[in-house]
């Protein structure tokens, strides 16, 4: 049955396809754009046959930069086509990853609706939207492409006549050209304002219309697996959702984002999350328009408006007199009045105002239990369970900005404020650990700051000491439910976080409940994580602030540094490991660990299917709360669209959801390979350290990749390198992952592995095929084989030998390109060995989308080492034309990225 539905899917790909290429001939046709529609006939060619056309090098980049993204639309609506199909035809359970199916599962297992419902309740998911040089689109083309989209589904509606088909057609084409005529992406190199605006764009005006979609989804399933729907109707019985941004708190190697910039951004997040509400419940009041004369009136309600209007005065009895027969109708116009003092920040009478959402989320579930008690249940679950929702997971303040600093820049900060302020010995930055912590345990122990907010003390401390001010600021006036976590990038030591302490200490912060939170990122941090911990657990300050923290610890772990550091399979291991020991560390004090996994967008940087994802982690570490990054590209690709969206949070929470109940479910736990793993790792990584640490390697980076480009990119706000030093260990994870993908290699996903499996294979053959039994049971193992192969499909053994080429010395050249092509071989042979089939047989989906592109992408490919040579030609003797040059080399850049999907 399943087959017959994806041979459906397939066949709707090729028919919408055509369909909506047929349009864009046709708007190309009208604009006199003839020879350019022969770049849309490449699919029609066959193996050795070529289209000759004269176009523009720029135009063949937008087209086929608008070619890649109607594809993607294309494959959008047939991907929810093939869900909704599959649940019509084999129940809501058959959604792989579905609630449907997780209530299945636990129904198997004997649990209760009590049971789930409190793990439902429980539950706490955090997707944080991060800004990064793979994501370049306006917004204006993000509404467009959601316009078209709307359009592409309107047009499936099978009563509509010849006249309306012909209608939405016109609208399509029409629509196209407006599309055309806009231009893709910033010309210029976007600034954080920008980055922001685009953020914020997401928090504000999708995630509210998705979050009540992705609520509905869950009620549906609920209902659809038999369960009592009388159970799960209050806001409080489903997951919290809450939402992250780092776009104005992330300064790690970001001069830009200033304390001032930190500022507006909470400010902006309040003024977006106050005016979402507000219109919610102007909304509510227009339609909760029981009548008092029909309905009989509790004297609780009657009780409350007069005692608020009261409270409000003269506004508050205007808005009685505007419905006088509708009590109901007047106490949600009191609670809108109440709002707009709160925007307008009019603080007067504590009760005339709203302190925090808190207040607001007691208010409304008044009237909630008011109109139940009523009997109006149906209009509460309605109308009223919408706004309740809102108000519980964006608050007054849309979305929790983390801030993020590297431990090396706060080394600086010590150091200056320690010599202005006049100690002897004041290099902090050169002291070893122990010296540090017992420095800083002395000094935090004492109650008279270190600092004066009167005198400078340095750049670095100045900007710090700034931003720490702005947040304790903010809280003064606002309550600290804006702001998440106090991030410490590469995180080595206790001291990196004590240092944390004794600024906020410097700053009134250190009684709030804002989040210490180590950053592991490199592999040896990883490894060393779990004593890192265990010190700070130790610590007093630590001991006394988990109260705030409700006895929780936050620790974020990155994919991306890891993954630089020692290859794809060395950082996914180490993170799993990393991830049971820290766990293991919180038992032992009785917490909580919440992990926030630094996600990027790429395999090679955490990326996955969110359900998968959650799969592969160890049963413990997921404890009903989590925090992931959503980054650059993947922001548009899984949120852009309102049903793709709503399928990915539902993914997400389902699989928290599904990987909790384990604890309390899991029988005894299979013992897994985990020393041939070990012993995998080991080769994959000595293999990856022989090429990256060779004294060449660096030169034929440079050559065969376009990562001189990226660091000259205009598609983010970031500086490619932390401090500007041209060394591997300064370069940022993004661009190194990009500029690999870029030119087809995608080795930053799959090296290393090859080599490591033969290895395996050829001494220990018995280990081998060990490894090969687990693979259907050991989730993780299969989840990164799977991963791995994905990154083998996308690249393209012929395009490596292209860019490889452009290395100037043929030596280099070679050694490096046959290291290459001998691992990406093996990496196929060895895993298609260890999943019994061949990728064309199991991975369909997977490569037909790349054969759907494979062509378009050739020309883009070839552009783009063209102009990369002419650019590299001329930039240091003729920088005027090397500026023209680099101009079109971003477009391209951009296109191709498009064209891939997944970037960096």
């Amino acid at each position: 049955m399943n087959t017959e539905i994806e041979t459906n899917e397939y066949q709707k790909i090729s028919d919408d396809r055509e369909y909506i290429l047929l349009c864009y001939e046709e708007m190309l046709s009208r604009i006199n754009e003839h020879e350019t529609i022969k770049l849309l006939q490449l699919n029609k060619t066959s193996q050795n046959e070529t289209i000759g056309y004269s176009v523009s090098d720029e135009k063949i980049v937008q087209a086929l930069g608008i070619y890649f993204q109607l594809i993607t639309l294309v494959e959008e609506n047939a991907a929810i086509q093939y869900h909704r199909q599959l649940e019509n035809q084999n129940g809501i359970a058959a959604n792989r990853g579905s609630w449907g199916e997780t209530f299945k599962i636990w129904i198997e297992q004997g649990l209760g609706e009590d049971k789930i419902i409190e793990l439902l309740s429980s539950l706490n998911v955090m997707p944080v939207l991060t800004a990064h040089p793979t994501e370049s689109k306006r917004i204006a083309i993000i509404e467009l492409q959601r316009e078209l989209y709307l359009l592409l589904v309107q047009k499936e509606n099978s009563i509509l006549s010849k006249t309306e088909n012909n209608t939405i057609r016109e609208k399509i084409i029409n629509l196209l050209e407006r599309w055309w005529r806009t231009g893709d992406t910033y010309l210029e190199k976007p600034d954080l304002a920008s980055e922001r605006d685009n953020i914020v764009y997401y928090l504000s005006k999708v995630f509210p219309l998705v979050l009540e979609k992705s609520d509905e989804r869950l009620k549906e399933s609920w209902i659809a697996m038999g369960f009592n729907p009388d159970k799960l109707t209050q806001p409080e019985h489903y997951p919290d959702f809450n939402f992250g941004s780092w776009v104005g708190g992330d300064r790690d190697g970001h001069p830009f984002v200033t304390p001032s910039f930190t500022r507006d951004t909470l400010l902006i997040h309040r003024e977006k999350a106050l005016d979402i509400i507000y219109k919610q419940l102007v909304n509510l009041a227009t339609r909760l328009t029981l009548s008092g004369i029909k309905n009989p009136v509790p004297t609780a309600l009657l009780e409350a408006v007069s005692k608020q209007a009261k409270i409000l005065g003269a506004s508050g009895e205007k808005a009685l007199k505007r419905n006088p027969h509708e009590p109901w109708r007047q106490y949600v116009s009191l609670l809108v009045i109440k709002m707009e003092n709160t925007i307008a920040e009019k603080f007067g009478e504590s009760d005339s105002y709203y302190r925090s959402s808190t207040v607001l989320q007691e208010d409304l579930k008044f009237i909630r239990n008011i109109l139940i008690e009523g009997g109006a249940q149906g209009i509460a679950e309605d109308i009223l369970f919408p706004v309740e929702r809102t108000v519980q997971c964006f608050g007054f303040h849309l979305a929790k900005l983390d801030i993020r600093q590297n431990s090396g820049y706060h080394e600086k900060v010590i150091t200056q404020i320690l010599e202005k302020s006049g100690f002897e010995k004041f290099d902090f930055h050169n002291w070893d650990e122990k010296t540090r912590v017992s420095f800083l345990t002395e000094e935090l122990e004492k109650h008279t700051p270190l600092t004066n907010n009167t005198i400078s003390y340095g750049l670095e401390a100045d900007n710090v000491l700034d931003y720490f001010r702005v947040l304790r600021q903010h809280i003064s006036l606002y309550g600290s439910e804006g702001i998440g976590s106090l991030i410490v990038s590469m995180t080595r030591s206790l001291s990196d976080l004590l240092v944390m302490y004794l600024l906020m200490r410097e700053t009134q912060l250190l009684n709030t409940n804002l989040r210490v939170v180590p950053l592991l990122e490199t592999i040896e941090d990883l490894e060393g994580g779990d004593k890192i911990l265990e010190d700070f657990l130790n610590f007093p300050i630590t001991k006394n602030r988990l109260k705030l923290m409700s006895n929780t610890q936050e620790v974020m772990v990155g994919y991306s540094d890891s993954n630089k550091d020692g290859g794809v399979l060395a950082s996914k291991w180490h993170l799993h490991k990393a991830e049971e020991s820290l766990c293991s560390i919180g038992e032992k004090h009785d917490i909580k660990i919440i992990f926030f996994h630094g996600r990027g967008g790429t395999i090679s940087r955490g990326g996955g299917k969110y359900h998968r994802f959650m799969e592969s982690m160890p049963i413990n570490s997921v404890n009903g709360q989590i925090k992931l990054t959503t980054q650059g590209e993947s922001i548009a690709q899984q949120f852009g669209n309102q049903l793709t969206a709503t399928y990915n949070l539902e993914m997400l929470a389902s699989g928290v959801a599904r990987q909790t109940m384990k604890i309390y479910t899991s029988q005894k736990e299979e013992l897994y390979p985990y020393e041939t793993l070990d012993w995998l790792t080991d080769k994959s990584v000595d293999f990856y350290k022989n090429m990256v640490q060779h004294d060449d390697f660096i030169q034929f980076f440079s050559e065969a990749t376009s990562i001189d480009l990226l660091e000259k990119s205009k598609i983010g706000s970031r500086p490619a390198r932390r401090s500007g030093q041209r060394t591997l260990s300064d370069l940022r994870a993004i661009p190194w992952v990009f500029s690999w993908n870029l030119s087809r290699f995608t080795l930053t996903g799959w090296f290393g592995v090859g080599h490591a499996l033969k290895e395996l294979k050829e001494n220990k053959v018995s280990k081998f095929e060990e490894l090969k039994q687990h693979v259907d049971s050991w989730p993780f193992l299969r989840y990164m084989l799977i991963q791995i192969e994905t990154n083998l499909i996308l690249a393209n053994s012929e395009l490596m030998k292209v860019y490889s080429e452009l290395v100037s010395d043929k030596d280099i050249k070679s050694n490096f390109l046959n290291m290459i092509l001998t691992d990406y071989k093996e990496g196929i042979i060895h895993i298609e060995d260890l999943l019994g089939e061949p990728a064309s047989v199991r991975r369909i989906g997977q490569i037909e989308n790349l054969k759907r592109r494979e062509k378009e992408l050739e020309v883009l490919h070839k552009l783009h080492i063209q102009y990369l040579k002419e650019w590299r030609s001329v930039m240091v003797t003729n920088p005027i034309e090397g500026d023209q040059i680099l101009t079109k080399l971003l477009s391209i850049t951009n296109s191709l990225s498009g064209g891939l999907k997944n970037t960096g």
